[in-house]
């Protein structure tokens, strides 16, 4: 959590929500690539609620799968970017990206 002792880095890397602290999205990530991984992330999201709401165990899955992709593409899953160098972090990105498009259309569907 943030106080005036931490590394002012850190600010950059978590989020600090009703004490909970969260990992921030990689601000080294192209723009583009992460308004396409956000894009997937609010999908994936959706889509999470909606099978919820219908007991569709196998499509909460696959949904919260679509979550973790887009997650870990954004940095706030998986290796901690600020570790990693600019060109990995941006691999990464683009890998997820990748998957994501990778899965059939109607997969990624709420409806």
């Amino acid at each position: 959590m943030a106080s005036g002792t931490e590394d002012p880095a850190a600010d950059e890397r978590w989020l600090v929500v009703n004490g909970r602290r969260w990992r921030r999205t990689d601000p080294e990530l192209p723009g583009e690539i992460a308004a396409r991984l956000r894009s997937h992330l609010g999908r994936a999201r959706a889509a999470v609620r909606t099978t919820r709401g219908a007991d569709d165990e196998e499509g909460t899955a696959a949904a919260r799968h679509r979550v973790g992709l887009a997650k870990a593409g954004l940095g706030e899953r998986g290796p901690r970017w600020w570790d990693d160098d600019v060109p990995a972090r941006w691999q990464r990105a683009r890998e997820a990206l990748a998957e994501l498009d990778r899965i059939p259309a109607e997969s990624r569907s709420i409806g």
